[in-house]
């Protein structure tokens, strides 16, 4: 059966406005705009939508849209992509928020109480990475960088090491070193340059069983276009690697679409929260 609607809202950023008929009314995430609508957006705004195809599209421009035209100029998309449309509403929706706020489920990560750096991934049964870029955060009040990452193997031998100013680092898993294929895990510490005694619990990322590996490739083959660099693309892959317990991968997801559109370090943030990665300040 046909849809009655041409886009549904997955991401709206800012106060921006739909016109249905002769009314103004502010857009909502999970809304659905029809071809007879019209979209206005506020300067820095940004709307995130999935077209019925399951294409992704994001609206960054000022001004006035209509639904028409940008319906006109979606590509093909994969159907495949709206079986994770009710996911990535219900994850992000003001009731799971409330939810997260009030719950006391499991713990994804637990961190050591001499911590200094608080080395942001999962515990070792949510360490699975798919992919070969991995986006490593971490946070210090106390230590400030050069920070050094330290990659061992199971018998603590060392891998590779690295520098930074910043508080996160893209680890290349197909670097020499990091590739072979007897390589199943990798543990991960990060130490202050200045005061090595200063560090972070070590944490451990895992490759993929080629089975594994296989079947989530084959999905994501299914998704085809989610793999253009957009924002709203990059935010989508974190949802379905975040469904999928890849939450390493999620992570790497979310920072790539923070590097696109800024504005999505508040959807990350909550992912953290969400996952209990990250436990909110307390006010």
């Amino acid at each position: 059966m046909a849809q009655d609607y041409a886009f549904q809202v997955m991401i709206n950023k800012g106060n921006n406005e739909v016109k249905t008929g002769d009314t103004w009314q502010p857009v909502k995430t999970g809304a659905t705009l029809k071809a007879t609508d019209e979209i206005k957006l506020e300067p820095n705004a940004y709307l995130g939508l999935r077209h019925t195809t399951g294409k992704m599209l994001e609206l960054k421009s000022q001004g006035t849209h209509k639904v028409a035209d940008l319906a006109k100029n979606v590509g093909t998309g994969s159907s495949v992509m709206n079986k994770y449309t009710d996911f990535i509403l219900s994850s992000n929706s003001a009731e799971a928020k409330k939810n997260r706020l009030s719950a006391t489920g499991a713990v994804h990560r637990t961190r050591g109480a001499g911590d200094v750096i608080d080395l942001l991934l999962p515990e070792n049964q949510f360490s699975r990475v798919y992919g070969d870029q991995v986006i490593i955060n971490w946070e210090s009040e106390k230590v400030q960088g050069p920070y050094v990452i330290e990659l061992q193997n199971m018998f603590e031998d060392v891998l590779a090491k690295y520098e930074t100013d910043a508080k996160f680092y893209t680890i290349d898993l197909t670097e020499p070193n990091l590739s072979d294929k007897d390589l199943n895990a990798i543990m991960v510490r990060v130490s202050s340059k200045n005061d090595p005694k200063q560090t972070s619990s070590v944490k451990m990322i895992q490759k993929l069983s080629s089975e594994d590996y296989n079947k989530v490739k084959s999905d994501l083959t299914e998704l085809g276009p989610v793999l253009d660099e957009t924002a709203i693309n990059k935010y989508f892959l974190a949802n379905f690697f975040e469904k999928n317990n890849l939450l390493v991968d999620a992570i790497t997801a979310y920072k790539q679409a923070i590097a696109l559109e800024p504005s999505f370090e508040a959807e990350f943030e909550e992912f953290m929260y969400r996952k209990n990665l990250k436990q909110p300040k307390q006010n």
